[in-house]
């Protein structure tokens, strides 16, 4: 299993979470696949290997990418969605805001989520996107 995670960047006390998912990850043989910028911030800090894959943009990401999971709020999540684009891959929105209404899932429950990822006991929720080219002066 392959799982992409996009963030727009945590802050410091939030790596540890980094650090624990990527060892769960790992414990269950699921190779993570990390936006750069993303991966730029923490690797360091938290003092991982450079070994993991990474992605820079929407044809980084084929098909066999099984789900990705979106570290941040809504807006994070939104942003996430311009990389998945119509390929069909399920978006996962873990809320490391305030309030999340498209990123519901709280950050305490990371560990359940991806459980559920690996034994495949989620519903997937169906959202529309929408494309607009506008040419304004």
């Amino acid at each position: 299993m392959r799982i992409a995670i996009y963030s727009r960047g945590l802050e410091a006390a939030q790596h540890h979470d980094i650090k624990i998912m990527l060892d769960e990850l790992a414990a269950l043989n699921i190779e993570p696949v990390i936006f750069q910028d993303f991966f730029n911030q923490f690797y360091s800090a938290i003092n991982i290997p450079n070994k993991y894959s990474t992605f820079n943009c929407a044809d980084d990401l084929d098909e066999d990418i099984d789900c990705i999971i979106s570290l941040g709020g809504d807006g994070t999540l939104l942003d996430t969605v311009t990389f998945v684009q119509d390929k069909g891959i399920p978006v996962l929105g873990i809320n490391y805001g305030r309030l999340g209404f498209l990123a519901s899932i709280g950050k305490d429950e990371l560990h359940t989520a991806v459980n559920a990822l690996v034994n495949r006991t989620y519903v997937l929720d169906k959202r529309t996107l929408l494309h607009l080219d506008a040419n304004m002066p």
